[in-house]
């Protein structure tokens, strides 16, 4: 029996407990083993998802399943810089490109909830552009991998390397989880891995252009996210 069947079969109790003996066993592993044991473990049912600021997790998967899907949120707010990001990665790289859409363009959320949503009520901006088509998006998929690291903000300093993420009864990967910014950048300019514009222009984390600013000197990397509103996390990790 393969692992993706097998994986298949089991279920949310087992699958829990699964993802928390990998989290254990592979702590001190290699973003590749790690990316390794998730191929492996879930084949076809693993995805890797991307906010397109950078493509090193992207790549790294697709060193060790080329062609691995890779699953992208288009809030319909994005930076252009975003989604040409977005097309480069898919233009060059050895990997499936999937972009998931909100079920109201913004002209149609506007209609219903208001313009500008995302000042008045940024939670529910996020839980109707994010959240719920990652939620739908992410169906056939028993695994899905991300890009959190320990050292972007106080709130991801906890992230297991391999854990169980309870909202949508998946195991959630995120390989680069003790990975510092030194060792993104040191990976990015080893093997010239597309990186965001914004990258180069003052921000340290892109996300919807209303709601994302260039850092200040001494700030942590998740300051530019919802400044001044209370916000660290969008939903989708917490």
């Amino acid at each position: 029996m393969t692992g993706t069947a097998h994986s298949a079969q089991l279920t949310d109790e087992a699958l829990r407990e699964l993802a928390g003996q990998a989290g254990r066993e592979l702590e001190n592993a290699s973003a590749l083993d790690i990316l390794t044991w998730a191929t492996a473990t879930f084949g076809a049912r693993f995805c890797v998802t991307s906010s397109m600021e950078d493509a090193v997790v992207a790549h790294l998967a697709s060193r060790v399943a080329p062609g691995v899907d890779v699953v992208f949120l288009d809030t319909g707010y994005h930076f252009p810089e975003t989604i040409g990001t977005r097309d480069a990665v898919d233009a060059v790289m050895d990997v499936n490109v999937i972009t998931l859409t909100p079920r109201r363009t913004v002209a149609e959320q506007d209609a219903e909830h208001g313009p500008k949503l995302h000042d008045r009520d940024p939670d529910l901006c996020c839980a109707l552009r994010k959240v719920k088509p990652l939620q739908d998006g992410l169906t056939s998929y028993t695994a899905w991998a991300t890009g959190l690291r320990r050292d972007e903000s106080p709130t991801r300093a906890n992230t297991p390397v391999v854990g169980w993420d309870d909202k949508r009864r998946k195991v959630k990967v995120s390989p680069i989880a003790r990975w510092t910014q030194d060792d993104v950048d040191g990976y990015v300019a080893e093997h010239g891995v597309l990186t965001n514009p914004l990258l180069m222009d003052g921000y340290a984390s892109v996300g919807c252009a209303p709601c994302t600013r260039r850092v200040l000197e001494g700030e942590d990397a998740r300051a530019g996210r919802w400044a001044g509103r209370g916000k660290t996390e969008c939903g989708l990790h917490g």
